[in-house]
């Protein structure tokens, strides 16, 4: 790819993700409006204006480009090869109680492989970026997974569907099985912040299950730049696709996977 070309990616990637990261900031404990789009999932005036704020910044450099936003869905675009995946407020409903662990996040898929990724959390003042085959960066210092090597030292986390009224006891099948062969399990809120926080070592394991492409597009190549194995649940290759993740450190992760994996397929037992 042309340097010049990348170059620009990143600014309008920068330019984007801190425009979408003001316009939370200035809603952040003193929301006004928040709807439901379904029982428990929320969106409020932050997201909208947020991803209508990423969305014009990207438009303005690079009008051609598809792009895929949680809001407003799919824009086919004109040109084949560039897919901006966006989710502009990820950790709403920590956002609408006042809990600082949110972000927005972008990453720039470019024919089918994710290229660029940027995840900030403003209210926490950090800023994870990667590009395919540049490492990582929190604030712009390098950084690596863990090397917790024992399932038993790890410190894991999850997330929890939007279905979980419903399907309470499948997901916690997981956690009884997982709190009982590692240290502990955390859930945040923010599938991008826990992809980021394996990248960084503070989380050793992560797993979550109907996820969304922009849930986890950028985060997913953070982690990966900073030497995490991400995977489905049986431990086969990742797409963003697929609607479960185990990100590790790579080296607890066919220990993590004999626990998650038996129980995926127990109950999908045709795929």
């Amino acid at each position: 790819m042309d340097n010049e070309l990348l170059h620009q990616l990143k600014i309008t990637l920068r330019a984007a993700c801190d425009g979408a990261a003001e316009i939370l900031m200035g809603h952040f404990g003193n929301l006004k409006e928040i709807s439901h789009k379904g029982e428990i999932d929320l969106v409020t005036i932050a997201d909208r204006e947020a991803e209508r704020v990423a969305i014009e910044t990207i438009r303005a450099d690079f009008a051609e480009h598809s792009i895929l936003a949680e809001e407003t869905g799919v824009d086919a675009g004109m040109e084949e090869g560039f897919r901006w995946i966006i989710d502009p407020l990820d950790g709403t409903t920590n956002f609408a109680h006042s809990l600082p662990v949110f972000s927005v996040s972008i990453g720039l898929e470019h024919h089918g492989r994710m290229l660029l990724g940027m995840v900030k959390a403003p209210a926490l003042g950090e800023t994870f970026f990667a590009e395919r085959g540049q490492g990582a960066t929190l604030n712009g210092k390098a950084i690596h997974v863990s090397k917790v090597a024992d399932l038993r030292q790890a410190l894991t986390a999850t997330g929890f569907a939007y279905d979980r009224h419903e399907r309470a006891h499948y997901y916690l099948k997981y956690v009884a099985e997982m709190m009982q062969r590692a240290q502990g399990i955390r859930r945040a809120g923010s599938a991008s912040l826990d992809l980021c926080s394996v990248a960084c070592g503070r989380i050793d394991v992560y797993w979550e299950e109907n996820i969304q492409p922009w849930d986890i597009a950028a985060g997913m190549l953070i982690a990966e730049e900073a030497g995490a194995r991400v995977t489905n649940y049986r431990g086969g290759m990742m797409r963003l696709s697929e609607r479960q993740i185990v990100a590790s450190n790579g080296l607890v992760h066919d220990a993590a996977v004999a626990v998650l994996g038996p129980i995926w397929n127990e109950t999908h037992p045709a795929q």
